[in-house]
């Protein structure tokens, strides 16, 4: 399967489907709803892949019950119950809460079913038959895809830069600050969650101020008043090297220099450039 220009591994695949439509998923509620729907508070803490496919960093703050469900307790619910619950979980913003309209023409009818006729949530079932279609437009979704493949001439300023550009991490924390470390030979740094101090360490002993667009080895890094936001490392000939985000779903992606910066133009951010030393 490929997905953004790149190729998954079926073992990735599993995984995906895995972190999409997890066994045991949450549902928010405000404590008002589970007294009425008869839920308790489960004090189970998300995985990091349920953080980013559920959005739980974004849920309504007065969502504060979760509820964990498995298909099966789900399924049991009467459908009106149903039907609320996967509402309420739209208007507390949780993710991965799709429309019927987008999926049923590969799904069927029959997804009207599951709850309200608007929305559902998905499980593995769902998935198993067609994973290989709907994972693509899910990633594809936030994401444009990688031109890796368009890229001549690797430098040898960057080591790693070829072996990571076009390629999906294995889970999610992996992010653009571990992403452009490991591009210029930090052993490990692609395959965690890299902190901003860490990250600001780095720039400090192994960066200079300045560098040009067109040249390997120029780190862009974004910044708001608190701290470092965002970064990526240019490959030469005008391509750029970065992850947009943390997500399971977002891929180590080649871009050119000018597709970066539009996609992360963002309000109170600032732009500075700096050059490998050493």
């Amino acid at each position: 399967m490929r997905a953004l220009g790149i190729d998954v591994p079926p073992a990735l695949l599993d995984k995906w489907v895995g972190w999409l439509a997890p066994d045991r998923q949450p549902f928010f509620l405000t404590p008002q709803q589970a007294q009425a729907w008869g839920f308790e508070d489960d004090d189970r803490k998300p995985s990091p892949e349920d953080r980013d496919t559920f959005r739980t960093y974004a849920v309504d703050s007065t969502a504060t019950v979760i509820a964990w469900l498995t298909e099966r307790q789900f399924a049991a619910l009467d459908r009106p119950i149903r039907a609320q619950l996967v509402r309420a979980q739209v208007w507390h913003d949780r993710g991965s809460v799709p429309t019927v309209r987008k999926w049923q023409g590969l799904l069927g009818r029959e997804l009207r079913a599951q709850a309200d006729g608007h929305r559902f949530v998905w499980w593995k079932p769902l998935l198993a038959e067609h994973a290989d279609k709907i994972l693509p437009v899910i990633v594809s979704e936030d994401f444009g895809p990688s031109r890796h493949a368009e890229v001549t001439s690797w430098p040898a300023a960057l080591p790693r830069a070829r072996e990571l550009a076009g390629t999906f991490a294995n889970g999610s924390g992996p992010n653009c600050f571990g992403t452009v470390m490991a591009a210029a030979g930090v052993k490990g740094a692609d395959t965690v969650w890299m902190m901003c101090e860490p990250f600001e360490e780095w720039l400090a002993e192994h960066t200079a101020p300045g560098g040009r667009d067109d040249v390997p080895g120029t780190v862009f890094v974004w910044r708001n008043e608190a701290r470092v936001q965002h970064a990526a490392i240019t490959i030469g000939d005008g391509w750029m090297l970065h992850k947009p985000a943390q997500t399971w779903w977002s891929p180590r992606k080649v871009r050119t220099v000018a597709e970066v910066r539009r996609a992360t133009r963002t309000v109170g951010w600032r732009l500075s450039r700096h050059r490998l030393i050493g």
